[in-house]
């Protein structure tokens, strides 16, 4: 529906960037263009500022001591990839309570895929790696980064039947799932039980808020960060998973339903009319703005603060968070020794997890359930795009890279691992593209 607002020149600026936010493949170029300026930022004269300003740190400083000490890279992976995964817990809980994963028999198959690209590329990699501190990285190839798989799928439009993005993303908020289990369980420093212990208690304040009906965003926003993510970041846990652990607090029901959210407004509507505007002047009656205040409230009473935490969040994460990220996880000197690089089999295990494990555990753990006759098969999906769509979750980018910073300190590794993820990120995208692309036309003929 169009708007009929007249348009100021702000609006005018304003409107080309917001219809650029809407767009589903915009999260996904702005990402690969981050990914270039961390490049040129690590392989140029810019080189040294570039390390030199993530290494610089800051805290808190209370009584002459300072807490939370932190290079600005630390705050990025630690407090910015904390909101990135709130915004994650939020669309996984929205996906269980009524989303592809609410309905069992529809979301076996996509949960089924993801388990199998999880599995496959983790044995491939423990193949390469079966010891010493290489062997740590395993996890690094089990990650689909959502945002690029999507963008390469959204770049071929009304071409792609709609089960595939269905699938395609529901496949990569279980693989989502599956990655925060893994950092949980797998990636965490030794714990502090007495911080861990206060950073539950707080949860549980805040789920019982939930059953008793609160609803403000502001008590979750204070619990959570002044909370559970500072007793988690200090507890050892890593910070992300409280971030997680706080989104599934948040209430998903509404507290007036749809019918009498429609009569409300009706009521206001035909209140609003009937008000006598005041004459030759831009502003309100009071009476008009009590009516308006009736509306906002009525909408708010019938949206749940889940889905308006999320639409209010998604923007900044898809555009600010995921793009800074990238600038300051992305930065590898392409200038290395190949033999250094093959010293060991990070690099190897990287991308032959992603790019084999993917399509390996994506497809065959699809087919062996669909020839089992244990899952059905998404309407318009065939072998050949499950393919494709096997090699679109060979993008591990932003979550590899994530897990790549837990898993390794040593900086010659976390390299290593980076240059595996580009190069399996690149040849799946590519490939899972000419697939889908050559798989839509021969349909169409």
């Amino acid at each position: 529906m169009e708007n009929h607002y007249p348009q100021t020149p702000i609006d005018k600026l304003v409107q080309p960037v917001q219809r650029f936010i809407q767009e589903e493949k915009s999260g996904g170029l702005l990402l690969g263009i981050s990914v270039m300026i961390a490049l040129v930022l690590a392989n140029t004269p810019l080189s040294h500022a570039y390390h030199e300003f993530l290494d610089q740190s800051f805290g808190l400083t209370w009584n002459n001591k300072i807490y939370f000490n932190y290079s600005i890279h630390h705050w990025i992976n630690d407090g910015l990839m904390s909101i990135f995964f709130f915004v994650v817990g939020l669309e996984l809980k929205r996906e269980i309570i009524g989303g592809e994963l609410s309905n069992p028999r529809k979301a076996l198959l996509p949960i089924v895929a993801a388990v199998g690209g999880m599995l496959i590329p983790a044995l491939i990699y423990l193949a390469f790696n079966p010891s010493g501190e290489p062997h740590k990285g395993w996890g690094i190839p089990m990650a689909t980064d959502i945002a690029f798989a999507l963008g390469v799928l959204y770049l071929l439009g009304n071409r792609i039947p709609l089960a595939l993005k269905v699938f395609l993303t529901a496949l990569a908020i279980v693989d989502d799932l599956g990655a925060v289990l893994v950092i949980a369980f797998f990636y965490t420093s030794e714990i502090s039980i007495g911080f861990l212990l206060a950073g539950l208690l707080i949860l549980l304040f805040m789920y019982l808020g939930n059953k008793l009906g609160i609803r403000s965003i502001i008590f979750y926003a204070v619990l959570g960060i002044c909370g559970v993510w500072a007793t988690f970041l200090v507890s050892g846990v890593h910070a992300t998973i409280a971030a997680v652990l706080a989104a599934f607090t948040i209430p998903a029901d509404v507290k007036i339903k749809e019918n009498i959210f429609i009569s409300k407004i009706n009521v206001y509507l035909e209140r609003f009319k009937n008000i006598d505007p005041t004459e030759n002047t831009p502003t309100l009656t009071n009476e008009q703005l009590h009516v308006l205040e009736k509306m906002n409230e009525a909408t708010l009473a019938a949206t749940p603060p889940l889905q308006r935490l999320e639409h209010a969040m998604h923007p900044a994460v898809s555009f600010l968070i995921i793009p800074v990220f990238a600038i300051a996880n992305a930065g590898v000197s392409l200038n290395i020794d190949p033999a250094a690089l093959l010293d060991n089999n990070i690099a190897l295990g990287t991308a032959l997890g992603l790019l084999a494990g993917k399509v390996l555990g994506v497809v065959g753990f699809s087919m062996a359930f669909i020839k089992l006759k244990i899952a059905k098969v998404p309407e318009g999906m065939n072998f050949r795009n499950l393919l494709g769509l096997g090699f679109l979750a060979s993008i591990g980018f932003t979550m590899s890279l994530f897990i790549t910073s837990l898993a390794f300190s040593h900086e010659e590794y976390q390299t290593q691992a980076k240059i595996g993820i580009f190069a399996a990120s690149l040849i799946g995208g590519i490939t899972g593209y000419i697939i889908l692309s050559r798989n839509s036309q021969s349909a169409g003929k």
